[in-house]
């Protein structure tokens, strides 16, 4: 079982949480808040989907690259994923 599916709803509540704030920020952007206002909703986000990355990121990183009947193919491989999502996201 995969471990995004084990941590369905913790994630989805992340999920949902960020979609609140990007409609908050459409709507302050909408309204044309004062930039501080819209600065710190921004900045809310951009923690929010660095937290549900992170969660994601570790649980990824314990579930395959910790385990321990794995193959050193198989590591290599799981290696490989982490270092390329890794390289996507810090972009």
């Amino acid at each position: 079982m995969s471990h995004t599916i084990r941590d369905k709803k913790a994630l989805l509540t992340r999920v949902r949480r960020i979609a609140g704030q990007a409609a908050a920020l459409e709507k302050a952007l909408e309204q044309e808040s004062e930039c501080a206002a819209i600065l710190q909703q921004i900045a809310a986000i951009r923690g929010a989907v660095n937290g549900l990355m992170g969660q994601v990121l570790e649980h990824h990183i314990r579930e395959h690259l910790g385990a321990t009947d794995s193959t050193p193919q198989q590591r290599q491989q799981d290696l490989e994923v982490v270092v390329t999502a890794l390289r996507s996201y810090l972009k």
